[in-house]
């Protein structure tokens, strides 16, 4: 059975770089709701109407055309103009919205009424320039001024806001429009006279000024549908052929989500790409979102991690700012760059408050290392990669006990952050708030992860010495860890310490991305996988963030219940590493369950927790983004660990390991276009047969698993 499950409201979304529309299926803006035109952090447009002499036109279809376009198709109601009577349904028109730097709006009206008709076409743009946190907190407040002037000449509207520093501009610029506009009741105005199967059109554009005097671009009149005018520089891409068309659609749903989701930062120039977070709340870069799509998307888009890794790097902090949370060798958590931020009302300019990102960056350098084949990448992020391990070593560690553990120093600081950074994402065994400072579980195994892959990484430069420091660090911490840790009566780990250094209680998914680093000892691997696929955790859509049977359970919740489709495809891939394939396939077939019955085959931010029952579904948590970059790359991620696809650099050269487990469900797939190192490469597994189509990559195929696939041996840590 296959449903089309809603995500969110019932809004049209379009986004370009970090522009998004928000607005109703009839292309309004409602003022008080969370639509409307953002663009850096700033709501530009709050309210927008259409009317044709005085009524509102009757909607008759909507959709998105493309990630950046939408098109809204009206008809009329019974009117009246100075001749009479005017038929409804007599008119046909049509809206179509395109954003890049800016809006462009093309309006076309056709006649099909048997006389000339004279039209009134009113459209109402209202700004209120709200920053992005007080219209998703919905606590509107103005702190500036606004003041609107219409230029008759230009056929413009220039709206500013002023609050100290803070300057933002929209420009409403008509163009090409049939019929001179006006400017009345703080409606833009065109009176057409339209004979029959006439037509009327006109370009409106929003043009959004962040910097000083600069319009910004706007895609040219018919775009919505035309890919070839759409946004330059697309990503390449990577295509899968399967006769399971569901992960087939998944895959091609990630694509376009990952097309939509990339920003271009001009401080870099043309093709340094960098994940956003999501739609539409989290249009910008965020530390640890983008490391963890860089991790998942390897597979498919290296250009992330480099983009990610060049961004952070040179915002690693160098000094201490406890209000910022922010440390020497930190990377941030999150940057903004609306009113909040800029004025420094909140502390996103940028914000440290992330936890894991600092050790998420060694790894990632680690990976897209690996994948380019290229020592260069290695010397010219050394420094920052030492910066990192610095802070984890001295901040990082706030009380030299050898493990991670976080207490925000800021007023408007993250209680939690972890991956699972809601304020009650981390609940003690009762369901009460666990004190901070927290150890969680999983930063102690990306820390183990990190040292190991700086050492190898100290090896290729021809730092002996320090490579083995790091890797009697990263033993005795994998030792202690397993010493404390450990969680006998329920063959799992436990979710942290708490800040009186008192293990918390709670089963959760958590201990999942300890198979995935590696710190697991492989006599205790199989408790954990069976302790993850339990029935308080299992819910046959996935793999839970927190057990059912637990006091702060809530299926509806962020981070205590809910699924999250990139915990679950970190935990796949541990399962896989550890040699529970079938397992890993399990957890991967209920994902893909799920995303055949969301709209559009595309995997949200997370859902509800609820059991799969006979005639149940996924049911949605209000307000996930959508497109959500962890979901759309956890769906590389899946294909990568049934594919057993590893690539490994050193100095002997770069070799594509090729390992699959493809479960009955899923059992051939090609994948085109993976590349790596100079070029690319096409593959086709076959019931475990794999057949090399095509290489460019300068990379050697190697069927097999990769050399340090398998499980440590007990106290032995993987190097």
């Amino acid at each position: 059975m296959t449903l089309p499950i809603q995500v969110g409201p019932a809004t049209i979304t379009i986004n370009r770089d970090d522009r998004v529309v928000v607005c109703g299926p009839d292309g309004r803006i409602s003022e008080g709701a969370e639509e409307g035109f953002f663009a850096r952090d700033t709501r530009f447009v709050s309210g927008y109407g259409l009317w044709i002499n005085g009524r509102r036109p009757i909607l008759l279809n909507s959709s998105p055309i493309q990630f950046f376009s939408s098109r809204f198709e009206f008809t009329n109601d019974a009117l009246l103009d100075a001749s009479g009577p005017v038929d409804r349904h007599c008119l046909s028109v049509r809206l179509d919205r395109t954003v890049a730097g800016g809006v462009h709006e093309d309006y076309d009206i056709v006649s099909y009424a048997r006389r000339a008709v004279r039209l009134t076409i009113e459209i109402e743009i209202l700004s209120d320039f709200a920053d992005i946190f007080d219209v998703k907190e919905g606590r509107l407040v103005r702190r500036g001024a606004i003041h609107s002037r219409w230029f008759r000449s230009r056929g413009e509207l220039r709206t500013t806001y002023v609050n100290n520093d803070f300057r933002r501009e929209l420009i409403v610029e008509v163009e090409r429009a049939d019929s001179p506009p006006q400017f009345a009741n703080g409606r833009l105005v065109f009176v057409a006279t339209i004979p029959p199967k006439g037509v009327w059109h006109a370009c409106v554009k929003w043009l959004p000024v962040t910097r000083a005097g600069r319009r910004p671009a706007v895609l040219p009149c018919n775009a919505a549908a035309q890919p070839s005018t759409g946004p330059s520089a697309h990503l390449p891409k990577v295509r899968i052929e399967t006769p399971n068309a569901v992960v087939r659609r998944a895959w091609e749903q990630a694509v376009q989500d990952m097309e939509a989701l990339r920003l271009e930062d001009p401080a870099f120039g043309k093709g340094v790409f960098i994940p956003a977070a999501g739609v539409p709340w989290f249009v910008t870069l965020f530390g640890r979102d983008a490391l963890i799509v860089s991790l998942q998307g390897i597979s498919g888009y290296p250009e992330f991690a480099a983009g990610a890794l060049r961004r952070l790097a040179v915002l690693q902090a160098t000094g201490d700012d406890p209000e910022r949370d922010m440390e020497p060798g930190k990377i941030p958590h999150e940057i903004r760059h609306g009113e909040l931020a800029q004025l420094g009302i909140l502390p996103y300019q940028p914000y440290y408050g992330t936890h894991d990102a600092t050790s998420l960056f060694v790894i990632v350098l680690s990976y897209l290392y690996h994948w380019l084949g290229d020592v260069e990448i290695l010397r010219r992020y050394l420094p920052n990669a030492e910066a990192a391990m610095s802070w984890i070593d001295r901040s990082g560690d706030r009380d030299g006990d050898g493990f991670q553990e976080y207490k925000t120093r800021s007023s408007h600081g993250y209680y939690n952050q972890g991956w699972k950074d809601a304020g009650d994402a981390i609940p003690a065994a009762d369901g009460s708030l666990a004190p901070l400072p927290l150890a969680l579980c999983e930063l102690q195994g990306y820390v183990y992860d990190a040292k190991l892959r700086l050492a190898a990484m100290y090896d290729l430069l021809d730092r002996p010495a320090d490579a083995v420091r790091l890797r009697d660090e990263a033993r005795r911490l994998y030792e202690r860890f397993n010493d404390v840790f450990w969680w006998e009566t329920e063959g799992t780990y436990y979710l942290g310490l708490d800040g009186e250094k008192r293990p918390i209680e709670s089963v959760a998914s958590n201990p999942g991305h300890l198979l995935s680093s590696g710190i697991v000892p492989a006599e205790r691997a199989g408790r954990v996988v069976r302790r993850l696929l339990a029935d308080d955790m299992w819910s046959g859509w996935g793999i839970r963030t927190l057990s059912s049977d637990h006091p702060a359970y809530n299926p509806y919740s962020y981070h205590t219940g809910s699924i999250w489709p990139h915990d679950n495809a970190t935990i796949a891939s541990g399962f896989r590493r550890y040699g529970f394939a079938a397992e890993a396939a399990l957890v991967a077939r209920g994902l893909f369950d799920a995303a055949e019955r969301f709209v559009a085959t595309r995997l949200p931010e997370l859902f509800a927790g609820l059991p799969r029952e006979d005639g149940s579904f996924p049911v949605q948590y209000l307000g996930a983004n959508v497109p959500q970059a962890w979901a759309a790359s956890a769906v590389f991620r899946l294909i990568a660990v049934l594919c057993g696809i590893h690539v490994r650099s050193d100095r002997d050269g770069s070799r594509i390991y090729l390992n699959p487990a493809l479960p009955d469900w899923l059992p051939e797939l090609a994948i085109h276009n993976l590349r790596a190192g100079r070029g690319s490469v096409a593959l086709r597994f076959d019931d475990g047969d794999v057949t090399v189509i095509s290489n460019t990559t300068g990379f050697q195929i190697v069927r097999g698993p990769a050399p340090d696939e398998s499980p440590p041996e007990p106290n032995e840590p993987r190097t």
